[in-house]
C-alpha cells in the first residue's frame, strides 16, 4: 500500500497512542502530533478511506489490523536505520532520532530486508526498543543490567539508560557498543566494579556505577 509521509506519521503516531491507552481520540492525537483538531479530522478521513482505522462514535479510534501491520512496517524501518547509524557509521546514539525519523520513509522491502541482513538481525535498537522482524513480529527480550548479570555468562549489549558525553566517551575508549559480545570476569565488592571482556578486545574493569547503566540479553 503506497501512503504518503504524512501517513505514515499518523499511522506511527495513533500506534503510539494505543499502546498506552485503549481510547485514542481526536483532541489526543492532536495534543501529541501539536496540530489542530481539524488537521486530524482530514487525515482520519484519508485514512479510513484506506481501511487503516477502526472508529466507534463517541468512544474514539484504532488501527485495524492492516493499519497495525503498516506501523510496525514503519517502527521496523526506523529502528533498523537507527542501529545502522550508530553500529556502522558510529553516531552518537542521542542523535540519531531525527535522522531516522527521515529514513524511515524509505519503504523499500527489499531494501530493508538486505539491511536487516546485513545488520545481523538486530532485535533491539540503540534505544532499548524492540525491532519488528519482516512479518512484523515483536520478540520480547529480557533485558538485565550487566551489574546484574551471571559471571562468565555470554551476553549481548542492547542498550545504554546513560547517554551523557562523559559515559559515551568510556564506552567507545573500551569498545562497547549496542551488539557487543560480552561477559564479566570477575566482580569486586569493595567498589562493586567489573572485570568483563569485549569480544576480542583485551580485559578492562568497569566502575559498578557504569554496569547499572549497560543492559543486555541472553547471547
Amino acid at each position: 500500500m503506497k501512503l504518503s509521509e504524512s501517513e505514515e506519521n499518523y499511522i506511527k503516531s495513533i500506534y503510539n497512542l494505543q499502546e498506552k491507552t485503549e481510547k485514542v481520540n481526536t483532541n489526543s492525537l492532536a495534543n501529541f502530533l501539536n496540530t489542530s483538531p481539524a488537521s486530524i479530522t482530514d487525515m482520519l478521513k484519508k485514512l479510513k478511506i484506506k481501511k487503516l482505522l477502526e472508529y466507534k462514535k463517541y468512544y474514539g479510534f484504532r488501527l485495524n489490523e492492516a493499519g497495525n501491520n503498516e506501523a510496525l512496517k514503519i517502527i521496523r524501518r526506523h529502528r533498523l536505520w537507527e542501529y545502522f547509524l550508530v553500529t556502522k557509521l558510529g553516531m552518537e546514539w542521542e542523535k540519531v532520532h531525527d535522522i531516522a525519523e527521515e529514513l524511515e520513509h524509505v519503504s523499500s522491502p527489499d531494501l530493508i530486508n538486505k539491511l536487516d541482513i546485513y545488520l545481523g538481525k538486530p532485535k533491539i535498537d540503540p534505544h532499548g526498543d524492540p525491532i519488528p522482524d519482516e512479518k512484523g513480529k515483536i520478540i520480547e527480550l529480557k533485558q538485565k543490567a550487566l551489574k546484574n548479570w551471571p559471571l562468565k555468562r555470554n551476553a549481548i549489549v542492547s542498550s545504554v539508560s546513560n547517554q551523557t558525553p562523559e559515559m559515551m566517551e568510556m564506552l567507545n575508549h573500551y569498545g562497547i557498543a549496542i551488539g557487543s559480545q560480552i561477559k564479566i570476569l570477575k566482580a569486586f565488592e569493595f567498589d562493586g566494579s567489573l572485570q568483563i571482556k569485549i569480544a576480542r578486545n583485551p580485559d578492562c574493569i568497569i566502575s559498578g556505577q557504569a554496569a547499572k547503566n549497560i543492559f543486555v540479553y541472553d547471547n
